[in-house]
């Protein structure tokens, strides 16, 4: 089943709405890169938790020299990111645009569902049951 122009235009503005700024991004990466402000901005919770942690236990052992060598990867780590910033503003703009359009394929012939807090599995199956059902 295809969406109609107006639904794939709504889905579009409001994967504008949703999207997060590369601008914002690398101002947190710029601002606060180390401790991985930027990665749970860009809703990459568990590697901003690790670049957190990173940073944390760099610090705390920096004394018995472990810590330089925690800091250095965390580094890497860091300027690696600037590059890939593009890339993951891009997957959380294809993720939102997944969910809106299986939201639209669910809702078809009724209200507009928000599915943002269902399950992937349960937002798949629905979207293959209600493309799998004529319109009305």
């Amino acid at each position: 089943m295809t969406l109609s122009t107006q639904e794939q235009i709504l889905i579009e503005q409001r994967v504008t709405n949703e999207a997060k700024s590369a601008g914002v991004a690398y101002l947190l990466w710029f601002l606060l890169g180390a401790l991985g402000a930027h990665r749970f901005y860009l809703g990459r919770t568990g590697t901003g938790i690790a670049e957190l942690l990173l940073f944390i236990f760099g610090w705390m052992t920096i004394v018995i020299g472990v810590g330089a060598l925690l800091l250095v990867a965390l580094g890497i780590w860091v300027l690696v990111d600037a590059f890939l910033i593009p890339g993951m503003v891009q997957a959380h703009k294809a993720d939102v645009r997944k969910r809106l359009g299986m939201d639209v394929l669910i809702s078809a012939g009724g209200p507009m569902v928000d599915t943002s807090k269902w399950s992937r599995k349960d937002r798949e199956r629905l979207a293959a049951q209600a493309a799998r059902e004529p319109r009305a």
